[in-house]
C-alpha cells in the first residue's frame, strides 16, 4: 500500500511543453509512473513525450480520467492552475511551483474549500512512493521501498533523509514534500491521518523549520489520538535569528511563535522522539524499527 499515489495512479502534466515540466516529465515517465497526458493552453492536440497534449484541464480529464495533476508553470499562473484543477474535477493537485504571490494562494485556498480537491504545494519536491510512483521532482534512483513515511516542509532535507535510510538499507512508503511556502495545502496533521491508516508505513519521520504553526498542529493532533506508530521529527533551524527569513516563504519567525525550540518541545510533548543531529536522521530511525 502506500498514500497519495499508487503504481497505477493516472497523472496529468500542466505546462507539460515547458522546459523544467519536459525535463521531469521524462523523468516519471522513466520511473515508470503512468503519465497520461499534458495540458498547455494553444496547444491542445500537439503530441509531447509520447502524450497527447490539451488545452485545458477539463479537456485532459475527459478525455484521459487523470486522478492526479502536477503543476509546472511560472509563478503568475500558479494559482489559477491550482483552481483550474480543481474546478475539473482532479481529485489531488501536486504544485511544484515557487514563488506564488501570498494574495493568489489565498484565493486558490478559498476556491479549495467549495470542492473534494486535494493541494499538496505549492513549492514543494512532490510526492514519491518508491516502486510504484513519482510525481514531482524527486531524485527516484536514492529511494528504495519499504516501511518509513516521510512528511518534509524541506526538499533537501528530504533528499538527506532518504539517502540515509537507503544506505542503511531502510525503505521508505510514501515521502511527501508539503511545500515550504507560507499558504499551502495538507500539512502534517492530514498526513499523518493518512499514514495513520497504511499498513505499509511502520514508522514516520517529520522534518519541519522554523515559521508557521504546522508542526504545532501536529502536536496538537498527536495529544488527542494514541498514534499506532512511532514518529520521529528533525526541526531545521534552531539558530535562526528571530525576524529573519531563511530559505523558504513560510520560515520565518514572528515573535515567539515558530521557533524552532517551540516547535521541538511541542512535538516532544507529544511523544514524538527528537533527533537533534540531521546526520543521524537515517540511524535514529533504523534503532527505532528494530527495537
Amino acid at each position: 500500500m502506500s498514500i497519495l499515489v499508487k503504481a497505477k495512479t493516472r497523472i496529468l502534466v500542466q505546462g507539460i511543453t515547458g522546459k523544467e515540466a519536459t525535463f521531469h516529465t521524462q523523468r516519471m515517465q522513466e520511473y515508470g509512473t503512468r503519465v497520461v497526458a499534458g495540458v498547455t493552453p494553444g496547444k491542445g492536440g500537439q503530441s509531447h513525450l509520447g502524450l497527447p497534449v490539451f488545452n485545458t484541464v477539463e479537456q485532459a480529464r475527459s478525455a484521459e480520467a487523470p486522478e492526479v495533476s502536477v503543476i509546472f508553470v511560472p509563478p503568475r499562473a500558479g494559482a489559477d492552475a491550482i483552481m483550474e484543477a480543481a474546478d475539473a474535477g482532479i481529485k489531488l493537485i501536486v504544485c511544484i511551483t515557487e514563488g506564488i504571490p501570498v494574495i493568489d494562494m489565498l484565493r486558490a485556498k478559498a476556491f479549495l474549500k467549495k470542492t473534494n480537491s486535494k493541494l499538496i504545494g505549492p513549492n514543494t519536491p512532490g510526492i514519491i512512493s518508491p516502486g510504484k510512483s513519482k510525481v514531482g521532482i524527486m531524485p527516484g534512483h536514492i529511494h528504495i521501498p519499504g516501511p518509513v513515511g516521510l512528511i518534509s516542509r524541506s526538499g533537501t532535507l528530504t533528499y538527506e533523509a532518504v539517502h540515509q535510510l537507503t544506505k542503511l538499507g531502510v525503505g521508505q512508503s510514501t515521502a511527501v514534500g508539503i511545500g515550504g511556502d507560507s499558504i499551502c495545502g495538507l500539512k502534517f496533521a492530514e498526513l499523518l491521518e493518512m499514514f495513520r491508516e497504511d499498513l505499509q508505513t511502520k514508522a514516520l519521520i517529520l522534518i519541519g523549520e522554523i515559521g508557521g504553526t504546522a508542526e504545532e498542529e501536529a502536536a496538537g493532533y498527536l495529544k488527542q489520538i494514541s498514534y499506532p506508530k512511532p514518529i520521529l521529527a528533525y526541526v531545521a533551524g534552531v539558530t535562526a535569528p528571530p525576524g529573519k527569513r531563511l530559505g523558504h516563504a513560510g520560515a520565518i519567525i514572528e515573535g515567539s511563535r515558530g521557533t524552532a525550540q517551540d516547535k521541538t518541545n511541542c512535538l516532544k510533548e507529544a511523544g514524538v522522539r527528537i533527533i537533534s543531529n540531521p546526520a543521524r536522521i537515517g540511524q535514529e530511525t533504523k534503532a527505532i524499527l528494530i527495537n
